[in-house]
């Protein structure tokens, strides 16, 4: 837990995220469409991908762990509350807010 604690404070936005999943492609090019360079953990991918993954089931509080979207060191949400935000243009004033807009 340590690890993601640590892994989630380096960047304003961090996306936990599994090569494979079409949710996760559309979240990371949502952000990276509103110019935000995310930290993307592929955990698919790294080698302590798996061990990451239970971290982030106890963080997160969720069983379907990605997409897992970290804004300002904060838990947001899955797919599901990351679109909800941007239909209620909530999202980029959160993302500003974060530091990593800067229009």
């Amino acid at each position: 837990m340590d690890t993601v604690t640590r892994m989630v404070s380096e960047k304003p936005v961090v996306i936990f995220s599994k090569s494979s999943c079409s949710m996760c492609h559309t979240i990371k090019s949502l952000l990276l469409e509103f110019g935000v360079n995310p930290a993307i953990y592929e955990l698919d991918e790294i080698s302590k991908g798996r061990e990451i993954e239970q971290a982030l089931l106890i963080v997160v509080h969720n069983p379907m762990v990605v997409p897992a979207v970290f804004i300002g060191g904060e838990f947001v949400g899955g797919a599901n509350e990351i679109i909800s935000l941007h239909l209620q243009r909530a999202l980029q004033p959160m993302l500003k807010d974060a530091g990593a807009l800067w229009v």
